[in-house]
């Protein structure tokens, strides 16, 4: 125990628990008072010591380090719950953002908070709100998502889910997992506009933006990128949410109505047998759901040879 630990166990002091939130990569964003609460804590959890050390060394500060990822920090709660009602100052980090989203540390809040102790969150920069923000996405409303499941049934089965969300939908991928993730995006959203955003605040940071189908045939192209990634995309047209909120309530599968594919080839269906002419059929459709009118017209020349 520190001398300045003894101090205040000796003055009958409050032990707190500090969220700090971290550069996600320009180290200048470290706000003064989230280096003072390192400088003010006896131990700093962090989710990696060897990330946290090198942010530390540039501030010149020195202090133990305890490892709190997502395999341990369950595990090790109790005891340092118990050190915050012993009157110790405990400062969290995760490697980069806001402890707690789609990071280790919501764990220890829950602890800290059932016990009694004190917690304060120091605001610090954010992946999610940065891209967000810098997609020229309409934001005033939005839903982050986190990270999609790993398998492309299970992301096709989310994003349907998510599809009738009034806002921007937000998602962190990595580099290796970023194409995946737009094949299943650009299948169930084909007409919204999707933005990728990485390498956030850093020297080579990018926003490419383009209907999801095009952003995907623009990854593609360029291959596999680097850097962590963060993925917008645009809320509904009115069209859309209409559209969605009616077949919802005709009691359709929610599968087939949350997916515009589906129901786009079901309106060219429908338009051919009423007799519409390919034309005039995928102009009305092209405008209903916000595509372009080559490709729905192309849809509609394939939907007539197969019938």
């Amino acid at each position: 125990m520190t001398e300045n630990n003894t101090e205040r166990l000796v003055a009958g002091a409050e032990g707190v628990l500090s969220m700090v939130g971290t550069p996600i990569g320009n180290l200048g964003d470290l706000a003064p008072r989230a280096a003072q609460a390192f400088r003010d804590a006896d131990v700093i959890c962090c989710e990696d010591t060897r990330v946290t050390s090198k942010l530390l060394a540039y501030l010149g500060i020195s202090k133990p380090l305890v490892r709190c990822d997502e395999n341990v920090i369950a595990r090790r709660a109790p005891e340092l719950v118990d050190r915050l009602l012993a009157g110790e100052r405990i400062a969290f980090a995760s490697d980069a953002g806001m402890p707690s989203v789609s990071d280790p540390g919501q764990v220890l809040v829950d602890a800290a908070r059932e016990a009694g102790a004190r917690v304060e969150v120091l605001p610090g920069p954010s992946a999610c709100v940065t891209a967000l923000v810098l997609s020229g996405i309409p934001c005033d409303q939005f839903f982050f998502e986190g990270f999609l499941p790993r398998k492309h049934g299970e992301r096709v089965k989310r994003l349907r889910r998510l599809a009738s969300i009034p806002g921007a939908l937000l998602f962190y991928e990595s580099p290796h997992r970023a194409e995946a993730s737009l094949e299943a995006i650009a299948e169930v959203f084909p007409g919204r506009v999707v933005a990728l955003c990485r390498e956030l605040t850093k020297l080579h940071e990018e926003v490419l933006r383009d209907e999801a189908p095009v952003l995907l045939e623009r990854l593609r192209e360029r291959g596999e990128l680097k850097g962590e990634m963060v993925i917008v995309v645009a809320p509904p047209s009115e069209e859309e949410l209409e559209r969605l909120q009616a077949v919802l309530s005709s009691g359709v599968d929610e599968g087939a109505a949350a997916n515009p594919e589906e129901l786009l080839r079901s309106d060219i269906a429908e338009g051919l047998a009423a007799g519409d002419s390919a034309n005039a059929l995928a102009k009305r459709l092209a405008q209903k759901y916000s595509r372009k009118k080559r490709d729905v017209y192309n849809l509609v020349l394939e939907a007539q040879q197969e019938a």
